[in-house]
């Protein structure tokens, strides 16, 4: 005869086999992890905003964005981030750090400027070429005109960083 708390714990058992077996290897994060890739590598991020019109260069964005790629990369997935020889390869430039105003005063002033930063991306799965693309990833933080960039940089970077290394992960591993 079975026991009562054999009966209850045995459908609990079959439930949890059959979803660690249908997530296969999809992640909670939305990750689609290619079968056999195991590392990725994010190659620095050189800031070439200085060489575009209207440009500027902003001191230590190539590295901090760099560093933003790595690390939702890291926290999203359960791959390693290896120097070279990476299974997935992130790498690129930014091309394009300026600020423009937006939309003026009845003074004919500028009431609100625009941050944009745009990115010249690449990606190589070593494990499935045919993934392999270059697209180009833009993104801007709106501020008061009386502020200056160094005023508002820090919460402008957050947001731009945000949207861009978050669309950069759903065009490579989330496949949205």
């Amino acid at each position: 005869m079975i026991s009562q708390q054999t009966k209850i714990w045995w459908p609990i058992a079959i439930v949890a086999l059959l979803l660690q077996w249908g997530c296969g290897i999809y992640s909670f994060t939305g990750a689609s992890i290619p079968p056999g890739t195991k590392t990725f590598q994010v190659n620095y991020f050189e800031n070439l905003a200085g060489n575009r019109p209207g440009s500027t260069v902003e001191p230590g964005l190539d590295n901090d964005f760099t560093i933003a790629l790595q690390d939702l990369l890291l926290n999203q997935t359960n791959l390693d981030l290896v120097n070279e020889n990476g299974d997935l390869i992130y790498e690129g430039e930014i091309i394009e750090y300026s600020v423009t105003p937006m939309s003026a005063t009845a003074e004919i002033t500028a009431a609100q400027n625009r941050l944009k930063m745009t990115i010249a991306f690449r990606f190589v799965n070593t494990k499935k070429e045919e993934d392999d693309f270059k697209k180009s990833y833009s993104f801007y933080y709106d501020f008061p005109a009386e502020l200056q960039v160094y005023d508002v940089k820090d919460a402008a970077h957050k947001d731009i960083f945000d949207r861009i290394t978050q669309d950069i992960f759903n065009d490579t591993l989330a496949k949205w």
